[in-house]
């Protein structure tokens, strides 16, 4: 997987510019450093914050560089609200794993923040995203807001987070939650086509 990435990324780079190599190149560092080496970092509190790096910043920001050669400030807004639901994904999985993480002596973000305050992190995150729609849609059009059909998954998730839930009962957050970040990206989608 790593080697097809690259290919297609210095395909990419050589059509726009050289350091996107550079980039990709620091892309699969990450990735491969997450949960491998001596010392993951996933395992040490950082996971989030490079998902939310890679998953939202790197991969929103490097596409739309790669065809519009440019970073418009909807497209930094874009970023934050995509990589704040991959990050509340991953949030969700690791409150869920607290306390087998614990024992595993993984020392993930949430087993550090303790139950609790990674509920409050995990909505934390859903706000940011809704805040972050907010910015696209005042920066572009008003049809952007058909992202908004987020919350509908987004509310029972958090319903869901809040009441308390552990275990196997918040695997179905990580489902809402993808398909929430699903509904983010069309939604903005088709509100931009027909904007255009």
């Amino acid at each position: 997987s790593f080697g097809v990435a690259a290919v297609a990324g210095v395909a990419l780079a050589l059509t726009t510019s050289w350091w996107l190599v550079a980039l990709g190149a620091v892309s699969i560092v990450a990735a491969w450093y997450y949960t491998g080496g001596s010392r993951p970092y996933g395992y040490a509190g950082l996971g989030e914050v490079m998902v939310f790096v890679f998953f939202g910043l790197v991969a929103v920001l490097g596409t739309t560089y790669v065809q519009a050669e440019q970073l418009p400030l909807p497209a930094w807004y874009c970023a934050i609200g995509i990589g704040a639901l991959a990050s509340a994904i991953l949030v969700a999985n690791n409150l869920r794993d607290i306390p087998t993480d614990k024992v595993a002596n993984k020392l993930t973000l949430a087993v550090r923040l303790g139950d609790q305050r990674t509920r409050a992190l995990y909505v934390f995150m859903l706000v940011g995203a809704a805040i972050a729609l907010v910015g696209i849609a005042m920066s572009t059009s008003v049809w952007a807001a058909l992202g908004f059909a987020f919350l509908v998954p987004a509310a029972k998730a958090t319903r869901t987070v809040r009441s308390g839930a552990v275990g196997h009962d918040l695997v179905k957050v990580l489902q809402l939650t993808g398909a929430a970040e699903l509904l983010y990206g069309l939604g903005v989608f088709a509100g931009l086509l027909i904007a255009s």
